[in-house]
């Protein structure tokens, strides 16, 4: 009889097995496919990995779910990303429907408060990326961009430089202003 402390010796065995065999899978398509499997660089990426993950959970956890069903569930996941993504890099109007695009946050030491408003950040937030990049002046801030991923890459330098043309290809927000806008 199972409870919350202990199991019996045949489930104990059946999880250790599930464990060596579906890593052992992850392993092997993930060779086959390459290191992009595992990579966050859409949302469409991590949701993929966090899909693989929770597949992997339900093999492991749940020693009913057959390990052939979750092998195929991996591979299916993993051949539907690898597909994807090639539609992404290869067809313009698959990218527009499909992933979003860079933001500007931040240029030349300014908030832009119409940016973060559009993409549901706050201030706070921005803030506390900009303390995680040991900016200690707004000043030194060339650009706050959030990424198609979610992540916010924050390019700042202590000396009055500017930033090249190819780091903000694809931004959107970018104030009609700014001296990197159509340069």
């Amino acid at each position: 009889m199972e409870n919350w402390i202990y199991t019996s010796l045949p489930t104990l065995l059946k999880v250790i097995i599930s464990v060596f065999v579906i890593f052992t899978i992850i392993i092997i398509i993930t060779r086959i496919s390459g290191l992009r499997t595992f990579a966050k660089m859409s949302s469409f990426d991590f949701a993929s990995t966090i899909a693989i993950g929770s597949i992997l959970a339900s093999v492991v956890m749940n020693t009913n779910q057959s390990l052939l069903k979750g092998g195929l569930a991996l591979a299916v996941i993993i051949i539907f990303q690898t597909i994807f993504s090639y539609s992404v890099r290869k067809f313009e109007s698959f990218k527009k429907a499909f992933t979003n695009k860079p933001l500007m946050l931040m240029v030349d030491g300014k908030i832009l408060y119409e940016n973060l408003e559009k993409s549901n950040v706050g201030e706070e937030d921005l803030i506390a990326k900009l303390r995680e990049a040991n900016v200690i002046h707004f000043s030194e801030v060339l650009a706050v961009i959030l990424e198609s991923t979610g992540d916010m890459s924050v390019l700042h330098s202590s000396e009055k430089s500017e930033l090249q043309d190819k780091l903000l290809l694809g931004v959107e927000g970018i104030p009609s202003n700014s001296k990197y806008l159509n340069r």
